[in-house]
């Protein structure tokens, strides 16, 4: 017989008091729609996804800036030209994807779904580093898809209101975090762009110019690695730029990467292997 007053009612997971975190709530809901359960055991599906590659970042007196060319890959074929990978985690954070596109970008939505819930049932925001240690628990529940050759590895960083400046936080496919200092890369071409940020990067960096520099990273990244989109000045296809700092994130418009673009490949006109930095 059909209890008539349970008709219309909310699943007991809706009712049932929990943690703030959606990721946990879906995972006793409806563990099916996570990213790390949608592959059978045994699967091998890593040659057969788009790849997102080379993501970048520098902090800045102030802040940090996050870059990302806008290839992704498969195989040796190139699957897309414009991709995003750089997007705004919240307010004072930025979070970029290299590796499995389709999962990365699945993994970053419920990774700005997660910091929102949890704002909304604590109603404070987590802490910069409260915000990398989720990322990182999401990350070790794809491991399963990872080892199948699905690997997604984000690169997250913000803008941190206690310090008041800008922090770098870099994970490995098990989900492991770890603060970078002053700059990083992720990527296939992560090796290249990371020898440039060695090169170019200052203490006393502007926002302006630790986007310059980011630009200059990529550039090389791509010059050495196959995977890793250039700027496309015929079809005007730049970077995505992200600035976060005391007033929240910005992704920098399109005119304004462009101008930097430009100006950097004017430059490598001159000097292709990018301008000299100071022995001293």
């Amino acid at each position: 017989m059909v209890d008539v007053s349970r008709l219309g009612s909310l699943p007991a997971e809706f009712l049932t008091p929990g943690t703030s975190s959606f990721t946990e709530f879906l995972r006793q809901y409806s563990p099916e729609l996570l990213p790390g359960n949608r592959v059978p055991a045994g699967a091998d599906l890593g040659g057969l996804a788009p790849h997102a590659t080379t993501l970048v970042a520098t902090t800045f007196v102030g802040g940090v800036v996050m870059a990302g060319d806008r290839r992704a890959t498969m195989g040796n074929m190139i699957a897309q030209r414009d991709i995003q990978k750089v997007f705004q985690a919240d307010e004072y954070s930025a979070v970029g994807m290299a590796g499995s596109a389709g999962l990365g970008l699945e993994l970053i939505r419920l990774f700005q779904l997660e910091l929102e819930h949890y704002e909304k049932i604590e109603g404070t925001v987590l802490s910069l580093e409260g915000k990398a240690n989720r990322l990182s628990h999401m990350i070790r529940g794809n491991l399963g898809m990872a080892m199948q050759g699905l690997a997604v590895v984000p690169l997250f960083a913000g803008y941190d209101l206690g310090t008041g400046g800008g922090r770098i936080f870099s994970y490995d496919v098990t989900g492991g975090r770890y603060e970078e200092h002053q700059f990083f890369s992720v990527g296939s071409g992560s090796v290249f762009a990371r020898g440039a940020l060695k090169k170019l990067y200052r203490a006393d960096l502007t926002a302006d110019e630790a986007i310059a520099v980011t630009v200059q990273a990529l550039y090389d990244a791509a010059d050495d690695d196959s995977a890793t989109g250039g700027p496309d000045l015929q079809r005007k296809i730049f970077p995505i730029v992200a600035v976060v700092d005391e007033t929240g994130y910005r992704q920098r418009d399109e005119q304004a990467v462009a101008a930097i673009v430009e100006e950097v490949v004017a430059g490598r006109d001159i000097r292709p292997d990018g301008p000299v930095a100071p022995l001293r």
